[in-house]
């Protein structure tokens, strides 16, 4: 495990992490996250009744978009061409809860841990969002990395026992 932090050289000031002489490779992250609501919030979701309309389509694009402008939004991020967004959504009736889940992809020389976390971040803060009126005391919460693959650190894959 490398333990230097990247992002600063040695007088200790930011800057942004040269990548221009790593070799390009397929990258791949995954990341989750959840909300959990009310039941009465969570059923007009799960039901598509919201006032507000289809609240999981607008979370699915709005994390999608936000997975292709993490370098407006982290300071030292680089701009990248991602070739894969993808955001999904599962139901957890017993805790009314929504799973979130993005997978980020990528043929590049950085990978895209930040952006597979943007995109579940921003899902459930669109979530929020959308859902406010009903229920103003949501919780958004886990959001961690997966999995990833793909640079010379190569594949991580969260244990279950973290």
């Amino acid at each position: 495990m490398n333990t230097k932090f990247t992002h600063f050289d040695d007088a200790g000031n930011a800057r942004m992490v040269d990548v221009g002489i790593k070799k390009e490779t397929v990258r791949v992250a995954t990341a989750e996250g959840r909300i959990t609501m009310l039941p009465a919030a969570y059923e007009m979701v799960r039901a598509g009744t919201m006032k507000k309309g289809d609240v999981l389509g607008v979370a699915r694009i709005a994390g999608i978009m936000a997975a292709k402008k993490v370098d407006s939004l982290i300071p030292l991020c680089h701009p990248l061409a991602i070739t894969k967004a993808d955001v999904s959504f599962s139901f957890h009736d017993d805790i009314h809860t929504i799973g979130i889940e993005a997978t980020v992809g990528i043929t590049g020389r950085t990978g895209v841990e930040m952006e597979a976390l943007t995109a579940v971040s921003v899902a459930a803060l669109t979530i929020y969002d959308m859902c406010k009126a009903v229920d103003k005391g949501m919780e958004i919460s886990v959001i961690r990395l997966v999995k990833k693959s793909g640079g010379k650190s190569g594949d991580f894959v969260r244990s279950s026992d973290r």
